[in-house]
């Protein structure tokens, strides 16, 4: 049984509460829940739960999920421009956390810049899509935000220390893929191929 999707309802649960309560009470509860979750999360991702519990306490405001951008960039064949992470040595697009004071469209423009090279504009959204916590993918839940972009102007080559290579990849020749981009990238392909159709002269 994967335990982080419980884990992580419950760390929101009892955040939210010491964010919010008066009650001196309620606030002993949702300390005590903090402790378990900070213990169970301990075990499962092999941290102290001291560390933990630094980590999830560090946060202000209402717990809402992480907000991340995923920049989709296709060239004249179709084939999709990929980075391939130094962390696990997969498949993805442009992509990372949408910054304060920074849109989604705003951070997928950045990272590609970043992590390939290249400077684009988002033409269209392509999707919203969910992550849920879980041992493979991580503790939280996250929310990827997808953009079909068109590219302006650089070339594409690795920019930073988490990307080891660049390249545009036929979506079924793709070795292998980080966490859900395939399903980001088909979405976007999709999105991609009915933009060429509208394109095509009557």
């Amino acid at each position: 049984m994967d335990i982080l999707p419980l884990l992580d309802e419950l760390q929101t649960i009892a955040r939210n509460g010491l964010n919010f309560t008066a009650n001196p009470y309620d606030r002993e509860r949702f300390e005590r829940l903090l402790v378990l979750v900070a213990k169970y999360y301990g075990q499962a991702l092999d941290l102290p739960p001291v560390e933990v519990r630094q980590r999830l306490v560090g946060e202000l405001g209402y717990i809402t999920p992480k907000v991340g951008a995923e920049a989709a960039i296709f060239d004249d064949g179709g084939r999709i421009l990929l980075v391939r992470r130094s962390d696990d040595g997969l498949w993805c697009l442009p992509c990372g956390w949408v910054d304060p004071n920074e849109s989604p469209e705003d951070a997928a423009v950045r990272e590609a810049r970043e992590e390939a090279g290249l400077e684009i504009q988002t033409r269209q959204l392509v999707g919203v899509f969910t992550r849920k916590p879980n041992v493979g993918y991580g503790p939280h839940t996250a929310i990827a935000v997808v953009y079909l972009c068109d590219v302006v102007g650089g070339a594409p080559r690795p920019q930073s220390h988490e990307v080891l290579e660049v390249r545009h990849w036929r979506i079924e020749d793709v070795p292998g893929w980080h966490e859900l981009h395939q399903r980001y990238a088909e979405a976007a392909h999709s999105a991609w191929k009915a933009r060429q159709a509208g394109r095509a002269p009557a």
